[in-house]
């Protein structure tokens, strides 16, 4: 119960992060200049890196660091919800399909994960490949990849003081990695 009070704490700046990581994606540059599919499984596989990246901040942040972290999740996973919805998808659907796109966020996020501590740097491209091309075409994963990890400097020389109110900086698209 305790950590439910902490996270509901924290919940108007997880939002407010999680907001942020949003707007990040939906940066008109990856679709018009790193090619990524404007598609509702692109624009959730963009979705997803950016509250990775955010979330795996957090993460590595003292307290409330990973509180806020929870709650950045929480809030992804509650728009979600609200998205499917909103997109007609019945009641009983619902659930199989938050299902489906919990796991598939976390099946991404280790991926991510391991690949962004691989020193070469190649390992993340192949990740963004599988995940956000499907396997297809993918001739900017090198430069998305360049741009995940330059959001992943910019976010961890962040202050925590700025998460913890509500504030988190993304770079723009085209601009974090330069143009494919």
């Amino acid at each position: 119960m305790l950590g439910f009070l902490n996270r509901s704490r924290h919940a108007p700046a997880a939002a407010a992060l999680y907001a942020a990581a949003v707007a990040a994606a939906r940066d008109p540059a990856y679709y018009m200049v790193f090619g990524v599919p404007d598609t509702l499984d692109g624009r959730f596989d963009l979705l997803g890196l950016h509250a990775f990246l955010l979330i795996r901040r957090l993460q590595h942040a003292p307290p409330p660091g990973p509180a806020l972290a929870q709650g950045v999740f929480d809030a992804m996973f509650r728009d979600m919800d609200h998205t499917l919805r909103e997109l007609g998808v019945g009641d009983l659907s619902v659930a199989r399909r938050m299902k489906q796109m919990w796991e598939a966020f976390h099946g991404r996020a280790a991926a991510y994960e391991a690949a962004l501590e691989d020193a070469d740097g190649a390992a993340l491209a192949v990740a963004l490949a599988r995940n956000v091309w499907r396997n297809g075409p993918a001739p900017h994963a090198a430069a998305l990849a360049a741009a995940a990890r330059a959001h992943d400097a910019h976010l961890a020389a962040q202050p925590l003081a700025a998460f913890v109110s509500g504030t988190a900086t993304f770079l723009p698209g085209a601009a974090s990695a330069g143009t494919p």
